[in-house]
């Protein structure tokens, strides 16, 4: 079987699908790797690295994607790409397929087998591949080192000569991999750290990691969704949520936004009125803003001043880390292909949870239902 590691053509997009040791390990596996030329440039990887570890460079990608049986990427595939793709062949990478229809209906076309890692199934067994979960580690490390740069403000409490410095207030919304380790990185640069959730069971692991958690007095599950994700809300809730988050926003010198809900566009936490009771040299960092953003005044992929307050709506973080966001993501992957190829060639179980779970097209019909209902609606 010819596997294919694509160099990435979207604009910002420094990662890659495969490393050295996992190129390894496809190739202990049996398969024949193919590493288009300068794939791994973005990342610091040479072809030679890639030589080294037994894969076959190859500068045409025309010919490449003709031969390829396996096609692994991390931004989703362009339609160019697609073109070239070999009918019937399988390929993975991250991909919102609810906002990629058209790109869904090509595949569907050519009748290839894709499958994205947005929608694997969150259990014990995928675990290693989850790579919403290491990227969006990323995302919340470098978000507070952005917003840091940003403030005109220290994060730590600093005793001086000329006076007492006070700890910046940083809050958290949203508790999930990249709210905990935003909170935790806030907290290592000393900041004073508050985090809100919809999901009442993430306290105790915000209070472990020293922030204090903030909550809206609730009966039911109301942000407690499938999986270990958060769902949406309800009207009554949103409205007591939103006094709340307004009453500690206007106090906050730092805000991280991190409620992305997969496949749908992000919940505005932070409509412009909060923004309006917001101290001047604030800063909004949004990690939402692929999916449109958390604050209504977001700018996905700028950066903008609002009086006096900085909205970030910088996107694909994890790329500004390519060396540890490729090696995560690649061992996501790997750890996906054997599972999905368990002797070196595709074995497609659609009982088992895991395939079914990130499959989204086959045999030209879409498998994923929300897809395809996404489809039946446009």
């Amino acid at each position: 079987m010819i596997v294919a590691i694509l160099k990435e053509i979207t604009p910002g997009e420094h990662r890659v699908s495969a490393i050295p040791a996992t190129i390894k390990n496809m190739i202990k596996n049996g398969m024949t790797v193919k590493v288009e030329a300068g794939a791994g440039e973005g990342s610091h990887i040479s072809d030679n690295h890639y030589k080294d570890a037994g894969a076959d460079i190859i500068s045409d990608r025309t010919s490449l994607l003709a031969d390829a049986d396996l096609v692994l990427k991390v931004a989703p595939a362009t339609d160019e790409e697609i073109n070239l793709f070999k009918n019937g062949s399988t390929y993975v990478s991250l991909f919102q397929t609810t906002k990629h229809l058209d790109l869904v209906k090509k595949l569907c076309d050519k009748n290839i087998s894709a499958f994205s890692m947005h929608n694997l199934p969150r259990t014990t067994l995928a675990q290693s591949m989850d790579a919403l979960s290491s990227q969006s580690n990323i995302s919340g490390y470098k978000a507070v080192l952005m917003g840091a740069s940003h403030l005109s403000v220290y994060m730590p409490l600093l005793m001086t000569a000329a006076g007492t410095i006070p700890p910046a207030k940083v809050l958290i919304l949203g508790a999930g991999v990249a709210g905990l380790q935003a909170i935790a990185t806030a907290k290592r640069l000393g900041a004073r750290v508050e985090s809100f959730d919809v999901r009442p069971e993430v306290k105790e692991q915000v209070e472990s990691l020293g922030a204090k958690f903030i909550e809206v007095d609730s009966g039911e599950d109301d942000g407690v969704g499938e999986g270990g994700y958060a769902k949406e809300t309800t009207e009554d809730y949103q409205k007591r949520q939103q006094a709340l988050i307004k009453e500690h926003i206007a106090k906050s010198d730092m805000v991280v936004t991190t409620a992305l809900i997969p496949g749908k566009p992000a919940p505005i936490l932070i409509p412009k009125h909060m923004v309006d009771v917001m101290k001047s040299g604030a800063v909004i960092m949004d990690l939402a803003a692929e999916n449109g953003g958390n604050c209504e005044l977001t700018t996905p992929g700028k950066v903008i001043d609002y009086k006096g307050v900085i909205i970030d709506g910088t996107l694909n973080l994890p790329s500004t880390m390519p060396v540890h966001a490729s090696q995560l993501y690649a061992k996501n992957i790997i750890s996906f292909i054997n599972h999905l190829c368990p002797e070196g060639e595709i074995n497609m179980d659609l009982d088992d949870e895991i395939i079914s779970g990130a499959l989204f097209t086959h045999n030209s019909e879409i498998t994923h239902e929300p897809t395809k209902e996404a489809l039946s609606n446009s």
